[in-house]
């Protein structure tokens, strides 16, 4: 009786993470979306684009899955980290963390699209 209750909870507890293998593909993939989004940022070079840039690369990341919106995370909170840590202004870490959510929960980045940005981006 012990053994079908263990395989039963087994059963459930692999149905319940059944894609656990996907996670690194996603993490990866999510790591290139936010690795984009940061280059494509560099290329604009457009003012007031930064908050934009933030929020796309954590929504593409996010779309691709639970690694992909891990991956978003970490990014996006090492990132904040290394430059609260360097005196930036804390104001403006707090507003690059709300587009940040905004993405990762699914929200349009076009929210923060600066007007005049190049619609390549």
């Amino acid at each position: 009786m012990k053994f079908i209750l263990a395989v039963l909870v087994l059963v459930m507890v692999v149905g319940a993470q059944a894609q656990w293998y996907n996670f690194p593909g996603e993490a990866i993939g999510g790591a290139s979306d936010m690795w984009r989004a940061y280059s494509d940022m560099r290329e604009a070079n457009f003012k007031n684009s930064d908050k934009y840039f933030h929020a796309r690369g954590n929504y593409d990341a996010a779309k691709r899955g639970p690694g992909g919106k891990w991956a978003a995370k970490v990014i996006s909170d090492g990132r904040e980290w290394v430059q609260g840590s360097s005196g930036r202004g804390h104001e403006d870490s707090e507003a690059d963390q709300r587009a940040n959510l905004h993405g990762r929960n699914g929200g349009d980045p076009n929210d923060f699209r600066p007007d005049g940005l190049d619609r390549k981006y």
